[in-house]
């Protein structure tokens, strides 16, 4: 005689499907770019540790800290402390002027001399090892060879001197010189460089900073704001042909166009007109989060 007995309950989905994994993509836009931080403290709430990173100018800044292990409140912390005290962020950048006379009298003094080398040392939270190696998450960081007419991604050996390529804004910074090339922002080639992670994590993520020219529209713009804002209409056109062949499963815009790349000293007023992000930035996290345990093995696009 055959007994039924009720079958063995079902594993609970939740058992049996782990969490996607996530990889970010910080792009570049001077000191619009402490927006960054708002995305770092929701990945904190949400308890997501990225599984790749790749930045561009002050988003390979941002990056290099989380994957050093800085949370969030940390960077919020130590950026609000750096540039709440313009004594001391003057007397450091004072501190990375040309060494030699000769530097600043050969030809007349130059913005432009600045060592964005010196600075990157000067700057730069302690957590932030001195090579790729040490970082807690695998990174990536792009930048622009000059004369080479092309991107350069790096991933290995001198991180601060990859940190400094990366973020050296042109007729601000002296170019970097590394391996016998010459390095320029990374972000007037590649300004929200998300395309490198693509196929290194179930959900890609990235973060535009770039803003765009805004101001009165019955006043002409200065020179230095036509300079600044032509370079940001040209980024975001890069970007929007790259939301067309390939878009991440989440990207977002903080609005950052009220600010000027060297507002350097504004990094509480930034925040405070970025926070809107946050909301924005959980709600897609969630829908990418939801669309994946749906159908985890399902193609990336077009599903």
């Amino acid at each position: 005689m055959t007994v039924l007995t009720d079958p063995p309950p079902a594993p609970a989905i939740a058992n049996t499907v782990s969490r996607p994994t996530v990889a970010i993509a910080f792009g570049g836009g001077g000191a619009r770019g402490y927006a960054h931080i708002h995305i770092i403290e929701m990945l904190d709430e949400m308890g997501i540790r990225p599984v790749a990173i790749c930045g561009a100018s002050i988003g390979a800044i941002m990056g290099a800290g989380v994957a050093a292990g800085m949370t969030g409140r940390e960077i919020r912390e130590y950026t609000l402390k750096l540039a709440g005290n313009r004594a001391e962020v003057m007397a450091k950048f004072w501190q990375t002027r040309p060494s030699r006379l000769s530097e600043l009298v050969d030809g007349g003094f130059r913005f432009g001399q600045f060592n964005i080398e010196r600075i990157v040392k000067t700057f730069l939270p302690p957590d932030i090892p001195e090579t790729f190696e040490e970082l807690g998450i695998p990174m990536q960081i792009v930048a622009t060879d000059y004369y080479g007419h092309r991107q350069t991604v790096f991933d290995g050996g001198d991180l601060h001197a990859a940190i400094a390529a990366s973020a050296a804004i042109p007729a601000v910074f002296k170019p970097v010189k590394r391996d016998g090339r010459f390095y320029v922002d990374g972000g007037i080639f590649n300004p929200v460089p998300y395309d490198h992670l693509m196929g290194k994590a179930d959900i890609v993520v990235g973060v535009d900073v770039v803003g765009a020219p805004e101001g009165d529209p019955s006043k002409s713009p200065t020179t230095m704001e036509s300079l600044f804002g032509v370079a940001q209409l040209m980024n975001q056109s890069m970007i929007q042909l790259k939301l067309m062949v390939e878009p991440p499963d989440v990207f977002v815009r903080p609005p950052v166009s009220r600010f000027r790349v060297l507002d350097f000293l504004k990094a509480q007023q930034i925040l405070d007109a970025t926070a809107t992000v946050r909301d924005e930035f959980r709600r897609k996290m969630e829908a990418a989060i939801a669309a994946w345990e749906m159908d985890p093995v399902a193609v990336r696009r077009g599903k």
